[in-house]
């Protein structure tokens, strides 16, 4: 298991425990994060599993596809270089310890 800490727009952590393999959006939906709606269930055709990667964490993240990318475009207040859809991001040992944030909102 790698621990990942999600923070609420409203500064509330939540540290988990995701089992390798997982998506951060998986760890999410799987421990009622609040936060990360997930309305597509993980098949990046939305974005409201949206969040801000802590600025440590940007570079140790596998490069965005297009897919993804594009996607953002629907986020709410998309960051060009800290945003990520969670679905789109599976947990490794090299993710122990990874912050995101959440948006005010997911649309």
């Amino acid at each position: 298991m790698i621990k990942i800490t999600y923070v609420e727009h409203n500064g509330r952590e939540h540290v988990v425990d995701v089992p390798r393999g997982a998506t951060i959006m998986e760890g999410a939906r799987d421990n009622g994060i609040p936060g990360i709606e997930a309305d597509c269930g993980g098949a990046c055709s939305c974005a409201t599993c949206h969040v801000y990667v802590d600025p440590s964490w940007v570079g140790k993240l596998p490069p965005k596809e297009a897919m993804e990318n594009d996607m953002l475009d629907f986020a709410f207040e998309p960051d060009p270089v800290r945003s990520r859809l969670t679905c789109q991001i599976r947990v490794n040992d090299g993710l122990e310890g990874l912050v995101l944030r959440m948006p005010e909102k997911q649309v």
